[in-house]
């Protein structure tokens, strides 16, 4: 069992890990591609894509399907089009999705440490559904999202040593190898996770996983 008492800070990345929500984000990729005006095979291909990279910035992952499938010239408008289809869908399909059970118990187990989202997912976004669902107060160092990236966050809101040892909770090869990077303490999430290969690329890292957050309740 992790000691959590060991850590001052501790990172949630948010679908997969707070929220069941990566298969939700599927179908809304897979909608806002759709609504752009790709075929079925090309929203597809976009699926496919953002599964290969859970954990990336939208933006990346919408530039990408502009210019490799639709083989179009990103602009600022079929940016913020595609955005805002994305968010659109985010919204409908997030607002009934699973919140990870025992948040309150496990804040309660920690209430000396520092608890901070940094997730792939819109901030705003993010930020909306954590205060829909009633959870955002659990995290009182921020909920934060793109258009930063994972590592842009950790560099920009933990800035001196005070917030470390941390330890990261994520679902994906993404969150591991941000973690590695900033020698941050790691658990991979395994329950919702969209990674197909999650045991083998655990092994492969060397690191723990649990099902669910509520195992880390003593």
């Amino acid at each position: 069992m992790i000691n959590l008492d060991h850590y001052q800070t501790i990172i949630f990345d948010c679908d997969g890990v707070v929220l069941n929500s990566n298969f939700q984000k599927i179908e809304a990729y897979r909608n806002a591609a759709l609504e752009f005006g790709a075929s079925k095979e090309q929203a597809d291909t976009l699926v496919d894509y953002h599964v290969k990279l859970t954990g990336i910035s939208r933006n990346i992952k919408f530039k990408y399907f502009l210019k490799e499938i639709l083989h179009q010239t990103p602009s600022n408008q079929s940016m913020k089009t595609l955005i805002q289809n994305l968010n659109n869908n985010v919204i409908n399909l997030l607002k009934a999705c699973d919140v990870a059970e025992g948040l309150d118990r496990l804040k309660a187990q920690t209430p000396n440490k520092k608890w901070m989202v940094a997730s792939g997912g819109d901030q705003e976004e993010l930020r909306y559904l954590f205060s829909d669902k009633k959870i955002n107060h659990f995290f009182p160092e921020g909920i934060f999202g793109s258009p930063r990236s994972k590592h842009e966050i950790i560099e920009q809101e933990l800035k001196d040593d005070s917030w470390r040892p941390a330890l990261f909770l994520g679902d994906s090869l993404y969150d591991i190898q941000t973690a590695k990077k900033y020698n941050i303490d790691f658990i991979f999430v395994s329950g919702w996770t969209d990674l197909k290969n999650w045991q083998s690329v655990c092994e492969e890292y060397k690191v723990q996983s649990i099902t669910a957050l509520k195992e880390l309740i003593k």
